[in-house]
């Protein structure tokens, strides 16, 4: 942790704080703590979990948001910036509306925060920790490239603080509170572009949609051919009754 002034700020005065262009601050008991800038791989990890889950909200037609880089007040003068932030989009909403930098600092909380580690990691593992276990936040995710790791921190039915569970490469790491939302280690570690991610799905969208054409052409033709056959029959029994054969009395 790296204090970047030795003048302490109220929460307020962190709000309105002008620093330095393009660089985000932390707030920690009063201390600016400059976030250092993250790497390639870093701001691949955040895009791919806020990508997937985002896809699994609208899937699951829950009315939760998935957003990067918004603080999360946790103490009188202390504020957090996680690098993905779970909560509903109600909450959402209420940040939204407000004036000035976006800050969640309500009575709700938010249902997720993940930390993707960086110099700083061991911030993410002991003070942060602390701080978002305080709070209650109810899900904690602790992602490390470097180790490689991810540790779910949840608190479980009946206890007082967090406990966690560490997902290895190889495995796959499931949340506590969405049990159905399940990524491979491996990818969220070293995960492929959202573009290409994009592309593949638009380009799946688009076979389905070719293949259901085909599908609707084909049945067109099926009932083109089956009506073709009906008028055929009609008109051969018409030219039978006028030549004066009773087909029913035939059969």
């Amino acid at each position: 942790m790296v204090i970047t002034s030795t003048q302490k700020l109220t929460f307020e005065e962190y709000l309105n704080y002008q620093g330095e262009s393009g660089v985000c601050y932390e707030l920690y008991r009063g201390n600016l703590i400059e976030m250092p800038t993250p790497t390639a791989i870093h701001i691949k990890i955040c895009e791919f979990l806020v990508y997937q889950f985002r896809r699994f909200f609208a899937a699951h037609n829950l009315p939760i948001v998935a957003i990067v880089t918004t603080a999360v007040r946790t103490e009188e003068n202390s504020s957090r910036i996680p690098d993905v932030v779970i909560c509903t989009q109600s909450l959402w909403e209420q940040v939204c509306a407000q004036p000035g930098s976006a800050v969640l600092d309500f009575e709700e909380k938010p249902l997720l925060v993940i930390e993707v580690t960086s110099q700083n990691w061991r911030d993410d593992y002991i003070r942060k920790r602390a701080e978002y276990d305080l709070i209650d936040i109810p899900e904690y995710w602790i992602v490390d490239a470097n180790q490689p790791k991810i540790r779910v921190c949840s608190r479980p039915e009946n206890e007082g603080s967090y406990s966690h569970q560490e997902f290895l490469p190889g495995q796959q790491v499931q949340s506590v509170q969405f049990a159905e939302f399940i990524l491979s280690v491996n990818q969220v570690l070293s995960p492929p572009l959202v573009e290409d991610l994009i592309r593949e799905e638009e380009a799946q969208r688009q076979q389905l949609e070719q293949q259901n054409q085909e599908l609707e052409q084909q049945n067109q033709q099926l009932e083109q051919q089956v009506n073709a056959e009906r008028q055929r029959a009609e008109r051969l029994a018409q030219r039978l009754r006028e030549m004066g054969v009773d087909m029913d009395s035939e059969l």
